[in-house]
């Protein structure tokens, strides 16, 4: 999941710096990710893991890291699997 992440970041983020060097915590708002492309972001993320981000997880928090996007993703999946 962690890689399919930063290919992700890396092919739609369009952050100044490269993902491989961003720890999974690192803030990816100050490394530069802005709203429209945390917008693509969780548009790839829904088409990679085939699911859908409820509304209330559609906030600045669930896209700060790499960690934070790995949490939600995997949330989101057990989620899922409980219904």
């Amino acid at each position: 999941m962690n890689e399919t992440i930063r290919e992700l970041l890396t092919r739609i983020g369009g952050l100044p710096v490269a993902v491989t060097e961003l720890e999974d915590g690192a803030d990816l708002y100050a490394a530069g990710l802005s709203s429209f492309a945390s917008v693509q972001l969780m548009l790839g993320l829904e088409e990679a893991f085939d699911i859908e981000f409820p509304d209330s997880l559609l906030n600045r928090k669930s896209f700060a890291s790499i960690a934070a996007i790995e949490q939600t993703v995997s949330h989101i999946l057990k989620a899922r699997e409980a219904a």
